[in-house]
């Protein structure tokens, strides 16, 4: 278990590096991802970037 969790911070932690990349690709800002503007603060919810990613991970498990 903790080995899982140590896994998932440091993913996590390259993905918050790899943002600035990964926003000139296009990822982080597509069609189905939603941005909302309540009392003057921005939430945003990156759901096609999440499915995105979550197929791109199925895969990667399936393939080995």
């Amino acid at each position: 278990m903790l080995k899982w969790l140590v896994t998932l911070l440091v993913v996590l932690f390259a993905l918050g590096l790899l943002r600035p990349v990964l926003a000139k690709l296009g990822l982080g800002r597509l069609p189905g991802d939603l941005e909302v503007q309540h009392r003057g603060r921005k939430f945003y919810v990156p759901l096609a970037t999440s499915i995105i990613f979550s197929l791109v991970i199925a895969l990667l498990m399936w393939v080995t």
